[in-house]
């Protein structure tokens, strides 16, 4: 049974088709995603429990994610590397397993310092699998279908608003530890579904398609550039295996539409992490809400947009790639920049009502760049480098989301106003949205280069 998901449909790789290797490994990642996005979310919905039991100030709550993001950003970089050099179904199934004993370990702490340790120890192990499964995706799916399925996988960041959900619920009719303990069953289940996938040949899509497409080889001027101490590396589909790291790093941040969108999610995320942690506690405090309901209303609305504006970028961004510079890019980042200004605008309201309305609206237009972006990123990496170029992405997200909850607490006791906190993440997510439309400019050169090089392996 090991490594039986995931086989080429008919013995071989049909590349006119959207799902050469099937749907099955699409399902398997998305359900890898939506545990892991669920369980990292639980801390949100159960934090006021939490805090109630052990009575830790809004600086030290803040400082939970912040540490445990860092964890998570020493670990991107070598998880990358390794995603370009040994199996990334047996990376993820590891890892996912190691999730479920860090959930337990939250459920079972005996005091804040260990929950604070086990907390940490959950965000870096769940930072490893990712670049294993960005790169997965890219070599199941080929380009026709990435959108979509980086989109389905994706979605499952704002799914985990049902983690907050959960964890509210549970904490407020049994207790905050219940919910983490729920969570272990999942996670030992999705480590076994995950060690049934078959690996998929490295770059195989690529190289099909550039031969499809008629891509020319690369010039000798071109090949020049390589060194040639790892020229012939480079032509075989295993070249990561045999380049030094930092050289395929250095390769990896050369490509412009990758800086740009890398460094604008970074921004973006460092916004949003902080305003959604904050978000339920904020409904309770302001707004007078009981701890269910607002752990409810930021679960369920998250949910609700996310695939709202997961359907509307998926279209979009078949309708606009081809056809406007950039298309992809143009629907991601618009959608990124309009949500920040609609989320900023609901924080001002005093209903409960319209901030839920605005909240589920600018949840629909950042949800638009999920398809769109990472599509992109995995076209203009090459396939044996795609590991770490998610891994870069990882870090940076990763790394932006590390301050954004300890800014707003920090920000909460100095000025004894947790949305004033809030409203400092406003302008840095704006500039994050304007920041990947600037990527537009370069990303059908980069693009280009990917499928000229696939070309020649």
């Amino acid at each position: 049974m090991v490594g039986t998901l995931g086989s080429a449909r008919a013995g071989a790789v049909n590349v006119g088709s959207q799902a050469p290797f099937g749907w099955a490994p699409l399902v398997v990642l998305f359900i890898v995603g939506l545990v892991d996005r669920i369980e990292h979310n639980l801390l949100s919905g159960v934090l006021p429990a939490v805090q109630g039991e052990w009575g830790f100030s809004d600086t030290a709550a803040g400082s939970i994610p912040t540490a445990a993001a860092l964890a998570a950003a020493l670990v991107a970089l070598p998880a990358g590397y390794l995603a370009d050099r040994l199996s990334r179904t047996r990376i993820i199934a590891v890892v996912v397993l190691v999730w479920a004993v860090a959930t337990l370990g939250s459920g079972l702490a005996t005091g804040f310092v260990m929950f604070y340790l086990m907390r940490v120890l959950l965000a870096a192990a769940e930072n490893i699998d990712n670049p294993a499964s960005g790169s997965l995706l890219a070599d199941y799916y080929p380009p026709v279908s990435r959108a979509k399925a980086y989109g389905l996988t994706r979605v499952t960041t704002h799914l985990g608003g049902l983690g907050t959900l959960l964890g509210a619920v549970l904490a407020e009719a049994f207790s905050w530890r219940t919910a983490f303990l729920v969570m272990v069953v999942p996670g030992v289940l999705t480590a076994l579904l995950v060690w049934l996938l078959r690996e998929p040949p490295r770059g195989q899509l690529d190289r099909l398609m550039a031969e499809g497409a008629g891509m020319p080889a690369v010039s000798a001027a071109r090949a020049a550039q390589v060194p040639p101490t790892y020229a012939s590396a480079a032509s075989m589909p295993a070249t990561a295996a045999r380049l030094p790291f930092w050289w395929q790093l250095r390769q990896v941040l050369a490509i412009p539409t990758l800086a740009f969108v890398c460094a604008g999610l970074c921004l973006l995320t460092f916004g949003l992490s902080g305003i959604f942690y904050w978000l339920p506690t904020f409904m309770v405090r302001s707004l007078g809400v009981s701890t269910g309901l607002a752990g409810s209303l930021t679960g369920l609305i998250p949910v609700v947009g996310t695939l709202t504006g997961t359907l509307v970028g998926s279209w979009l961004g078949r309708r606009w790639h081809g056809t406007r510079k950039g298309g992809r890019l143009l629907a991601g980042g618009s959608g990124l920049t309009a949500g920040s200004l609609v989320l900023a605008v609901a924080l001002s309201t005093e209903s409960i009502g319209v901030l839920a309305v605005l909240v589920l609206l600018a949840c629909s237009l950042l949800a638009i760049a999920m398809p769109n972006l990472t599509a992109c990123l995995a076209d203009v990496v090459p396939a044996t480098s795609r590991g770490l170029g998610f891994a870069v992405l990882q870090l940076l997200t990763t790394g932006g989301g590390a301050f954004g909850s300890l800014v707003v607490g920090i920000s909460s006791d100095q000025f004894g106003s947790l949305l004033a906190g809030m409203y400092v993440l406003v302008p840095p997510m704006v500039a994050g949205g304007l920041l990947t439309l600037k990527a537009r400019t370069s990303f059908e050169r980069d693009a280009r280069k990917v499928m000229s090089e696939a070309a020649r392996l």
